[in-house]
């Protein structure tokens, strides 16, 4: 089998994510609603102020820790000036502290991650990590997922996760597209850019997916395009795609 360069993003790819900011979202709104009981709050109306607020920062500068925690604070102040309700900063500190301590959960990685990189690892295909966010908090899921086995230095975090930065990792680094891949959850951030940069591309759609990345396909694959439910169908896709062209040339 021809030797293939291996993107994976690593956000609700290979270890999970978006469950921890629901559920920090959840304890936020839950917060508010107590309260602001008197102003008659609904969950579902903090939550879903609190995902815009998120989603239109995100949008302009792209994955920061403070973003989140931000968001608490400015969807409270919102609801400050809607209800006339006086401002504290106890109250403030304490939103930013539950919205900071998303970052501090342990990693739990998605199902067969470690069999599928070892797989692709013994077949002599050369694996990189390619991640948004901010440099030291994703080094520490790197470290705690023990995914430097995989990568070793192989590893690209920045704040935007975009065509135009993937492409300029491809002509950095010499990829052949024909034999690249990137493989993530990511609609907006991991396929698009890849079919855009003309590599292929693997869509894994995560268990619980931000609004941030639910947008549709751009743009026609030039090469390989597929949707798999568990990155255990990973290697074998792979294959299907690379060896029949390998026999053919032979």
């Amino acid at each position: 089998m021809t030797k293939q360069t291996i993107l994976f993003d690593m956000d609700d790819t290979l270890i999970h994510c978006n469950k921890y900011f629901d559920l920090v979202a959840e304890q936020f709104a839950d917060q508010m609603e107590t309260w602001f009981h008197g102003y008659h709050l609904s969950i579902d109306e903090v939550k879903k102020k609190q995902s815009e607020i998120d989603l239109e920062r995100v949008l302009v500068s792209g994955f920061a820790p403070d973003h989140f925690p931000q968001s608490f604070v400015d969807t409270y102040e919102y609801y400050l000036n809607l209800t006339g309700r006086p401002r504290s900063e106890e109250e403030i500190e304490r939103l930013r502290e539950l919205g900071a301590s998303v970052y501090g959960h342990g990693i739990e990685p998605y199902p067969h991650m470690e069999e599928t990189l070892r797989t692709l690892q013994a077949e002599g295909h050369e694996l990189h990590l390619y991640t948004g966010g901010e440099p030291t908090i994703q080094m520490r899921k790197v470290t705690e997922a023990g995914l430097q086995r995989f990568f070793a230095t192989r590893i690209h975090i920045t704040r935007h996760k975009n065509a135009e930065f993937l492409e300029s990792l491809v002509r950095t680094n010499g990829w052949d597209r024909k034999h690249t891949w990137m493989i993530g959850n990511s609609m907006r951030t991991d396929i698009n850019p890849a079919l855009k940069c003309g590599i292929n591309a693997i869509f894994m759609p995560a268990e619980q997916e931000w609004a941030y990345n639910q947008v549709e396909l751009e743009t026609e694959p030039a090469g390989a395009y597929f949707t798999l439910p568990s990155l255990s169908a990973i290697p074998d896709a792979i294959r299907s795609y690379t060896e029949p062209k390998a026999a053919a040339s032979g």
